[in-house]
């Protein structure tokens, strides 16, 4: 028996793997503490709700007494922290939330462990789970491995790297049993729309102008959601205490050839003529500091622990549009804010 606490496991990453970690680890006791910030949503995890090892926690990761409440009450042998703020443009608008949410949140749950924990490590981990942004940006060459020096752009990806630096702290000071893993831009299921690919899809489905940042010329490394949360539990299980795994697709996209091969893919899935929703492309301003290339070297994470990434991406890109179009009643929740309802309606005030 394990009990595992998961932050942020009502995000968009975050309810894969607790989804993930419940169906796979019936005897684990997987914990989900969320605030349930704008993109926290429990109708992610609707189908986990009555299952006799997962409970749901509403909770800050910056808040001492829920963090200490919890860690004195279950007692976890594992964290995996996901909880973050990740929106580029929301940091660059409110920086300050971040330095809260990222720093501040992890160091309370890394002091928090290291407390209950009081150098008894043995079966212990706590997994960080960070992003390829901490790198900052490459030029058109050249991969990010877990040894290419920090080079952060925006307020975001400076609070996570700060967080970064702080939990490989932990275990050269205190030998906290650490791992940490920097993955490469997400897609799939259930994430929320102020993110590129879901955003572009409900603007084509309801004839809205598509916003491309600049030329559209940035490239990004997407990786499955799934993928993501397959390469988690191998790393949470297998992975070698102090050490960083780079997570990545091996699938660079420029912005706009990804938004032309979407409009390809929805015009066929709503039965539109070729072509139509490419009419809807829009290029706007380019963001603040924008980088122009990230892409991972996945190979460390492959070769000792074997993992690879389980679709292609128009097979990914196509399930995720199916999935989007199935699920309309979702997105319409999420935009309307009635999502916020469920949390009520299922746990009260």
């Amino acid at each position: 028996m394990k009990t595992i606490l998961i932050t942020g496991g009502a995000g968009f990453i975050g309810s894969h793997v607790v989804r993930l970690f419940v169906n796979k680890y019936p005897q684990y006791k997987i914990v989900n503490l969320d605030a349930l910030t704008y993109a926290g949503n429990l109708e992610n995890l609707k189908d986990l709700e009555f299952k006799p090892n997962y409970e749901f926690v509403k909770g800050d990761i910056t808040d001492l007494k829920v963090v200490n409440r919890l860690f004195a009450n279950y007692h976890f042998d594992g964290v995996i922290h996901l909880a973050a703020e990740s929106h580029v443009d929301r940091s660059i608008s409110n920086p300050l939330e971040f330095f809260n949410t990222n720093i501040l949140g992890t160091v309370t749950l890394l002091n928090a462990a290291r407390m209950e924990w009081q150098g008894h490590f043995e079966g212990k981990r706590f997994y960080h789970i960070s992003t390829d942004e901490v790198y900052g940006s490459l030029g058109s060459t050249g991969l990010f491995t877990e040894s290419t020096a920090y080079d952060p752009r925006s307020p975001y990806s400076a609070s996570k790297a700060s967080s970064d630096h702080l939990v490989r702290a932990y275990f050269h000071t205190y030998g906290l049993p650490v791992v940490i893993s920097n993955c490469s831009n997400n897609y799939g299921p259930n994430q929320f729309p102020e993110k590129l690919l879901p955003l572009s899809i409900n603007n084509i489905l309801n004839n809205r102008p598509i916003p491309i940042y600049g030329k559209g010329d940035n490239i990004r490394d997407w990786l499955y959601v799934e993928d993501h949360a397959a390469a988690i539990d191998l790393i949470f299980h297998e992975g070698k205490n102090g050490d960083t795994y780079n997570i990545g697709g091996i699938n660079e996209w420029k912005n706009i050839d990804l938004i032309y091969l979407l409009c390809g893919v929805m015009d066929a899935e709503l039965g539109r003529a070729a072509g139509t929703s490419e009419k809807l492309i829009t290029f706007v301003k380019d963001r603040a500091g924008h980088d122009r290339r990230y892409a991972i070297d996945s190979s460390k994470l492959m070769r000792e622990l074997g993992w690879k990434p389980s679709l292609q991406f128009e097979e990914g890109l196509r399930k995720t549009v199916k999935w989007y179009l199935a699920n309309q009643e979702w997105m319409r929740h999420i935009l309307s804010g009635e999502y916020e309802d469920y949390y009520h309606k299922q746990y009260g005030e």
